[in-house]
């Protein structure tokens, strides 16, 4: 395989072709560190692509810390799963990518980009597996890019959300060589969860990603949450305060690895013990995430569901969606399903209300009400799990999907949504679940999502979803009907499939008029 910058030897499996570890840019370290994204060096002989690449320094991957029985019996089944995953070690050369194949002799099929979750503190590679989509005819991509203050440390320096260049980085590696892995430039979706999401929902309004793909599949995360400039900035100073150096690029740059790492870790861990808003801002202490993209006004110009809105990638041909229990797996996880009481549960649902999606902020009270009235069987727990869920992940979809279609946009693509219901037993339908189906992996026995699915998960399920995006990224086609103001269609993916008209009018109209 010859890419613009050097030859490269992959591997083959169960007749799909497999490249890992491909650098897409320079090491981002030395006088690149906490910089934007370099060019390749270009190499001479042959290289070989059949690792997984280093990945960059991040915090470590929380615990569940949760209840002692969960989806298989124990919940820490899935501490231990994620343990088993194959992840390479942090290096220097770290912003890298894997690719799978059919026939790389083949030309001009669609090509998928996965940009995975993980809080904007993770990013790693190991978890996923694009060979069913290279089975069906797709030229399937997973990228690295920089997390937590590696990728998003801000000093209003004119230097800003370097992670999301990482992908833009990587997107250009995509259309500069993609051909010669049998994929077409020009048809190029990217696809990805959480915090996966929210950076597509960023690249749609970004003017830097612009043109780099023709279709956008965003799961469980939006265009909506951000840090604005001046939290950001505020955040990067205690970091360079307790690293003891200046608040420049140069000095924090200088400061070693490993005690970045821990002195990330060190802040998460003091908002989380004291999430006053005046110290870190309203946005942060509603997301928990220090380190999350920023209105710099220039990488990232403005609010980007308000640029998408004024048209921004109108032409680009977007799903989005949710799962109807996306924010129960954190509860369950921490444990606070079970310890939250009608007494503490204002306190908690404030935190949203004074930040909600904007300026404006949820009438606490009236909607405590509303949700209690909505859901009467549900604890307190579960209630502030659903009000999460809103928060985070579904309006912000919903406003997505509404903007794309007002007729005032100037969207030209098309526009679907999607809600994931399948619940697996004793969990729910809960945040991340839906990717085995997507990538058709859900099988009990892969790590990290296996003890998630329980016993028995309906590779039907896993067949239609998987097969929806593989149409969607190949003609834009997800066999659903599009999204519209009129009937708000909606495809709701269970055991029973269904399209469903404005399955979640309620929680639009409790939201309106909340920014």
């Amino acid at each position: 395989m010859e890419t613009v910058h050097g030859k490269l030897r992959g591997s083959v499996a169960d007749g799909v072709q497999v490249f890992r570890g491909m650098p897409y840019a320079a090491p981002p370290f030395g006088p690149n560190r906490l910089r934007p994204p370099r060019p390749v060096e270009p190499w001479s002989g042959v290289r070989d692509a059949v690792e997984l690449g280093p990945e960059p320094p991040q915090v470590t991957p929380p615990t569940t810390g949760g209840p002692g029985s969960g989806v298989s019996g124990d919940w820490r089944e899935i501490d231990e799963s994620f343990a088993e995953i194959e992840r390479a070690a942090p290096s220097e050369d770290c912003l890298n990518l894997n690719v799978w194949t059919p026939d790389r002799e083949a030309t001009r099929l669609p090509v998928m980009v996965w940009i995975q979750g993980g809080m904007f503190e993770i990013s790693s590679t190991a978890a996923y597996d694009g060979s069913r989509f290279a089975r069906d005819g797709v030229v399937c991509v997973v990228i690295t890019w920089r997390p937590g203050a590696e990728g998003f440390l801000f000093l209003g320096d004119g230097v800003a959300n370097v992670g999301l260049l990482d992908q833009v980085a990587a997107l250009e590696w995509v259309r500069e060589n993609i051909a010669a892995f049998g994929g077409d430039p020009g048809n190029v979706t990217v696809f990805g969860e959480s915090a996966g999401a929210m950076s597509i929902g960023m690249l749609l309004a970004m003017p830097r990603a612009a043109g780099l793909f023709r279709r956008a599949i965003l799961q469980s995360g939006a265009a909506h949450h951000v840090t604005p400039a001046e939290d950001a900035r505020r955040i990067s100073g205690y970091l360079a305060e307790r690293l003891g150096v200046p608040a420049t690029r140069e000095a924090i740059a200088a400061v070693g690895v490993e005690r970045f790492v821990a002195v990330q870790s060190e802040l998460k861990a003091e908002l989380f013990a004291d999430p006053d808003p005046g110290r870190w801002g309203s946005a942060v202490v509603a997301s928990n995430m220090p380190w999350q993209p920023v209105i710099d006004g220039q990488v990232l110009p403005g609010r980007p569901i308000d640029l998408i809105a004024a048209g921004s990638s109108g032409d680009v041909d977007v799903i989005v969606g949710t799962n109807t229990d996306d924010w129960r797996l954190w509860s369950v996880v921490s444990g606070m399903i079970g310890q939250m009481t009608d007494e503490i549960l204002t306190g908690p649902v404030e935190a949203y209300g004074n930040q909600s999606l904007g300026a404006y902020g949820l009438p606490v009270a009236e909607a405590l009400a509303a949700y209690r009235a909505r859901y009467p069987e549900s604890t307190p727990g579960e209630l502030l799990a659903t009000v999460q869920t809103d928060w985070w992940m579904r309006i912000p979809a919903l406003r997505l999907a509404d903007a794309r279609a007002d007729a005032r946009a100037v969207a030209v693509g098309g526009t679907y949504m999607y809600e994931f219901a399948w619940p697996s037993p004793g969990l729910g339908a809960v945040h991340a679940l839906e990717i085995p189906f997507v990538f058709d992996i859900a099988r009990p026995d892969i790590p990290l999502f296996g003890p998630m699915l329980g016993q028995g998960p309906p590779q039907a399920l896993a067949d239609l979803m998987h097969s929806a995006w593989v149409s969607f990224a190949t003609n834009g086609d997800p066999g659903w009907p599009s999204y519209d103001l009129g009937r708000r269609a909606t495809m709701r993916f269970d055991t029973a499939s269904q399209v469903v008209e404005d399955p979640r009018r309620w929680e639009r109209e409790l939201w309106r008029g909340i920014r």
